[in-house]
């Protein structure tokens, strides 16, 4: 196999590929052995035809199948060969096939080359999280205004599935606590986020953007739909939804390539998880100090 790369604007490379002539000559001999075993050819058992009849007959289909089997397989070949990071479907183009011949385009836009540094040892300040008296009365009344209540007793906390009311104050203090707790952890994750992001300068790839924001949009307008929106209304602000969640998903995926560059620099692997994961390293090479 040859591959030659050219450099192109905006992140993006062309490959032109050529397919090694066996692998071509290798794919049509598989190619039309599946085709004479399964066609039915007048006069002949099934896998009985001859070879000539059956390119005579079937050579545009096998062409087609070819190309179907080699060109995405020589592709990835062709990608892992260079090491190119690629963050999109290619655009293939100038496909030619013969006989004992492949070679094709492919124009790809690839991940950005992140120099992330100084990601170990950020100083954490962790805030103690308490839960006052009056937060758990503001939140018990909450709830017996929603249920258009006099008063909050032991007959009150019955009413919500608990013995008493004592044990409906530890369950809401409870409640209250783990919230803070999440709170906190996001705020700090924020933190570090902002501290490793805060300076790195690299482009952004367009596709992964777009397919971010097409995301967060289907997730948006699922929401109005839910909150009552008629469909049409919904349909009417599709383009006013997309260019305000445009930045944010600009944001996301800026987010989403440091941690990648963090976990690969780590070791760690990149799957949906990864983004959890080099969190929780992070995490754990903090300075931490509590306030």
């Amino acid at each position: 196999m040859k591959v030659e790369v050219k450099k192109l604007d905006g992140g993006k490379r062309e490959m032109f590929i050529e397919a090694s002539s066996d692998a071509v000559k290798n794919k049509f001999e598989e190619v039309y052995k599946r085709i004479t075993d399964e066609a039915k050819v007048p006069g002949f058992r099934p896998g009985h035809a001859p070879r000539d009849i059956i390119e005579k007959n079937f050579s545009a289909h096998a062409h087609e199948q070819v190309l179907k089997d080699l060109v995405p397989d020589i592709y990835n070949q062709a990608v892992d060969k260079e090491g190119l990071d690629v963050v999109e479907l290619p655009e293939i183009t100038d496909v030619k096939l013969e006989r004992d011949a492949l070679s094709f385009k492919a124009v790809v836009e690839i991940s950005p080359e992140i120099n992330v540094k100084n990601y170990k040892g950020i100083k954490v300040d962790y805030k103690p999280v308490s839960v006052s008296p009056d937060e758990i009365k503001r939140s018990i009344d909450s709830i017996k205004e929603t249920r258009k209540l006099d008063k909050v007793d032991d007959a009150f906390a019955h009413a919500l599935g608990y013995p008493g009311l004592q044990e409906l104050e530890k369950v809401m203090e409870h409640q209250i606590f783990l919230n803070k707790e999440n709170q906190e952890r996001q705020r700090i994750e924020n933190a570090i986020i902002e501290s490793i992001t805060k300076g790195l300068d690299f482009k952004v790839p367009q596709s992964m953007i777009d397919r971010q924001a097409q995301d967060m949009l289907r997730q948006a307008k699922v929401d109005l739909a839910l909150k009552g929106f008629p469909r049409d209304k919904i349909e009417e602000q599709e383009k006013n939804l997309l260019n305000e969640l445009n930045p944010e998903a600009a944001k996301q995926v800026k987010i989403y390539l440091v941690l990648s560059a963090i976990a690969k620099k780590e070791n760690i692997h990149v799957d949906d998880h990864m983004p959890r994961h080099v969190m929780e390293f992070l995490l754990r090479e903090a300075d931490w100090k509590i306030s």
